[in-house]
């Protein structure tokens, strides 16, 4: 299964939309990819083809690939091969590594179509990636898989040592110091060549830009905001992505968020709370615009449940305690 949790943000796994992403088709996919963690493989499968139907059976590379791994292990190979074809022919899908691998595909391999697909997505990737900035790629891979295992063992360390222990003060002073030294390194390619695609880094590449800048102070993500509006504009980067950066820079400069995409303290409790949001009751169509998926199943990430009508009443309070923190 290809399923990718960033802090913060669910983003699809590194590959391609081919088509604009609604909000019915958004609710749809989390219903699938939760019958597939239940094990209920083939209502999985159906409700992913429902979802592709409800937006004239276009959808995300990653959702595709995860219809395909439904379908195979509810014993469908033809529905299986057709989604894996699809992605293969028409987005241009490159990840032969996981395909071949990936333990939910294995009843396909004695299929006669299973080495012909193979091929296809390794032709993919040969194509694509000839102009690749190799050693570029290779940098901001391995600075990707540093913040991302820093970021998700923040979890486990809270866990089992506590959110004040000198465990938790380490790792996020381990995290600071990382994040500084990484931040010199993506604002000299920034500065130096744009904000590059994936044509040239690779999706994991192209998603380490964002990150870095992401986790940067709000004077440098303020600066790189433009550059990124700009780089979604010409398709080197991820509307997903940024909505994420848009929000953080609001809330940093005392706005509120647009597409409730930041989770923060509320400094009365001292619990997690969904920070200030400008427009709650269209948040659903802001966010499928750019392909996130609800916010109730955001939250849900975050074991916090969305009360549209509960959030209304009590932001005023909360936005009034937030201001208080910052005096």
């Amino acid at each position: 299964m290809a399923r990718a949790l960033l802090l913060l943000a669910t983003l699809a796994a590194f590959g391609r939309v081919d088509a604009q992403i609604s909000a019915e088709y958004n609710t749809l996919v989390a219903k699938a990819w939760a019958s597939y963690q239940a094990g209920d493989h083939a209502v999985s499968a159906r409700t992913y083809s429902a979802a592709f139907a409800s937006n004239g059976w276009r959808g995300t590379q990653s959702d595709r690939y995860n219809a395909a791994c439904s379908w195979a292990l509810a014993g469908v190979p033809d529905s299986a091969f057709f989604n894996l074809e699809r992605i293969a022919r028409l987005m241009d899908y490159t990840n032969v590594s996981h395909l071949t691998t990936d333990a939910d595909l294995n009843s396909l391999h004695a299929d006669a179509r299973w080495a012909p697909l193979v091929a296809l997505v390794q032709a993919n990737k040969d194509r694509l990636e000839a102009k690749f900035d190799k050693p570029l790629v290779a940098l901001l891979d391995s600075i990707f898989d540093e913040d991302q295992t820093l970021r998700r063992s923040i979890g486990d360390v809270e866990a089992k040592y506590g959110r004040e222990s000198k465990e938790m003060q380490l790792l996020w002073r381990t995290m600071a110091e990382k994040d500084s030294t990484n931040l010199i390194v993506i604002k000299r390619i920034l500065d130096e060549r744009g904000w590059l695609g994936e044509d040239v880094v690779g999706g994991k590449g192209n998603s380490t830009l964002f990150l870095v800048i992401q986790h940067s102070d709000q004077a440098t993500q303020e600066k790189y905001l433009p550059m990124m509006r700009e780089a979604v504009a010409r398709g080197n980067a991820r509307a997903s992505s940024l909505a994420l950066l848009e929000d953080r820079v609001a809330l940093g400069q005392g706005r509120r968020q647009t597409y409730g995409s930041q989770i923060g303290i509320d400094p009365g409790s001292g619990e997690q709370c969904l920070s200030p949001l400008e427009d709650p009751d269209h948040v659903d169509d802001r966010r499928a615009a750019v392909g996130l998926q609800p916010l109730a199943d955001y939250l849900k990430l975050f074991g916090m449940s969305w009360d549209l009508e509960a959030y209304k009443r009590k932001l005023p309070a909360l936005e009034e305690r937030i201001k208080a923190q910052r005096k």
